[in-house]
């Protein structure tokens, strides 16, 4: 039996925005003032999910008929809806996270959210991420094709690019010819629900299924696993907590069902003493900038800073601690994420680290921590490292100043895998040696290397990968981020020997299906006719 209350917003099933079968209901926080907003949104029941699941299971066998042409052209107008609704999607993100209006949600998120859209419809068009692959010899054919229904789990610091039904893993999952179950994240549910009605609006126009889209807005710790490991499931996209993704990712596991997470990472900082000697204060202003960003609330923000003691290394810490204390506090997204925060920069004090500045309770009035330095010594680090690398989501990083170059590259041996790692090195080359031995270790511990430049922005590039070791990623061949990399993970290969050519999939025809489709033949890669 339903307990919601007229007044709490309609999940969307199967193309109709309908009453849930809640279990309860929650609302969102506005962050700038700490109430709840007054929104009321259901916690679905397990029923919700199966009737989701029934009916993307429909939808998907609908969308193979269709083929990629139409599935671009929903991307498209779907884009193009998010595009106009700007300022109502904007306000609405504003309300529930704090984010800024500008530029942050109006004039980045948004357009990057439109634009890896269009640039995944293009991709799904071409069918060049699918790798078609031709054998003339043996006559045996293949690429990737839709794998079936995809959950995908939005995250709390960005509604709108890695939004559940708007965001990287959304575009890459319908680009690749799977239907999406979204699940909100409930820290800004209200924005979701309004990228959800653009969604239905955009389906009815390009003549897709209703279902290619659906969204619940929150589940049950038991309902979040038992979806995930259902038989109906193609494969799940998560981002958020660690703990949470790994209890999903274990579901998953066991049920033989692929889930890709992004969890947590540090994304360390190193910079070597001659970079800090010929520029330390444009590298101080750099890390500022970086850190603070957000309220620090970005998977790449720089939450460890590794140096080699001496004086620039103090004059350098003595210019962020001063910056720290002195920098207003930006607002958090949520009450989860301010307590979120306390409780990792006391478990850092806890294993010993040195409090430089901030620190304390969350403000009453808001959600806020104030700006958090906190320092320990290379000896220590390696004494503790698993809990020195404990993840402070928010405006706080800790520094690890090691004695010398080689308890440096000990201290980089120890680290967890994690999406970035910088190095800043002096620009006249003098420290080339100090680098290469740096670099050595940091490598095989990032997704992403990056020299002279931090690493809180992430384009939106073929050449991305957005992902790393665990516990950056549960995978580290994937990226989350980057066209046509980010469809991979939501393809299944098919082989096709021995077909006959009218019974090929058309990316597998003699005839490529467009002109800008490549595919390779014989070993190599041609837009040619199969011949």
């Amino acid at each position: 039996m339903s307990i919601a209350s007229p007044a709490t917003h309609p999940v969307l099933i199967a193309g109709t925005w309908r009453e849930a079968n809640a279990e309860s209901t929650f609302q969102a926080t506005d962050p700038n003032r700490n109430e709840k907003l007054d929104a009321a949104f259901p916690v679905s029941s397990w029923k919700d999910c199966d009737e989701a699941l029934d009916a993307a299971v429909e939808a998907a066998a609908e969308l193979r008929k269709l083929g990629p042409a139409k599935i671009a052209d929903f991307m498209e107008a779907y884009a193009d809806k998010i595009d106009g609704a700007k300022d109502q999607l904007v306000d609405t993100a504003f309300a529930e996270t704090g984010l800024g209006r500008s530029p942050r949600l109006a004039d980045v998120e948004l357009p990057r959210t439109s634009n890896q859209l269009r640039a995944a419809a293009k991709a799904c068009r071409t069918g060049n991420w699918a790798m078609p692959t031709v054998d003339t010899k043996t006559g045996i054919r293949s690429c990737l094709g839709p794998l079936g229904p995809v959950c995908v789990f939005g995250p709390n610091n960005f509604p709108f690019a890695f939004g559940s039904v708007s965001g990287g893993d959304f575009a890459a999952a319908i680009a690749a010819g799977n239907p999406v179950i979204g699940k909100a994240n409930s820290s800004h549910p209200d924005t979701t629900r309004l990228f959800a009605e653009l969604a239905l609006a955009a389906l009815a126009e390009t003549g897709l299924p209703a279902a290619t889209v659906q969204l619940i807005y929150r589940t049950s710790h038991a309902d979040g696993e038992k979806l995930v490991s259902d038989p109906r499931v193609g494969a799940t996209g998560y981002t958020g907590s660690r703990g949470a993704g790994l209890t999903l990712k274990a579901a998953a596991d066991k049920a033989g069902k692929p889930i890709y997470l992004e969890l947590s990472s540090v994304n360390p900082v190193v910079i070597t003493p001659a970079a800090l000697e010929e520029r330390g204060d444009a590298i101080v202003d750099e890390f500022i900038t970086s850190v603070l960003m957000g309220t620090g609330q970005f998977c790449t923000n720089p939450g460890m800073v590794m140096l080699v003691k001496g004086e620039a290394t103090d004059k350098f810490i003595a210019a962020v601690k001063e910056r720290f204390a002195s920098a207003p506090a930006g607002t958090l997204l949520s009450p989860a994420v301010a307590s979120s925060l306390g409780k990792a920069i006391e478990q850092l004090v806890g294993f010993g680290a040195e409090l430089l500045a901030g620190g304390g309770e969350a403000e009453a009035d808001r959600c806020a921590m104030a700006n958090t330095l906190l320092k320990t010594s290379g000896s220590d680090f390696l004494g503790n490292p698993e809990g020195f690398q404990t993840e402070a989501f928010g405006n706080a990083s800790l520094i690890v100043v090691a004695d010398d170059l080689d308890q440096l590259c000990e201290s980089i041996r120890h680290l967890e895998g994690n999406l970035t790692g910088c190095v800043y090195t002096a620009t006249t080359g003098d420290d080339e040696d100090a680098y290469s031995q740096i670099a050595f270790e940091l490598e095989p511990k990032v997704g992403r290397m990056l020299n002279d430049k931090m690493p809180t922005g992430v384009a939106v590039s073929p050449a991305m990968n957005h992902g790393g070791p665990y516990p950056a990623t549960g995978h580290p061949g994937f990226t989350a981020v980057g066209v046509p990399g980010s469809l991979l993970r939501f393809g299944k290969l098919t082989s096709f020997d021995n077909v006959r050519e009218t019974r090929l999939p058309a990316l597998l025809q003699s005839a490529p299906p467009t002109a800008d489709t490549w595919r390779l033949v014989d070993g190599s890669w041609t837009k040619d006719a199969i011949s």
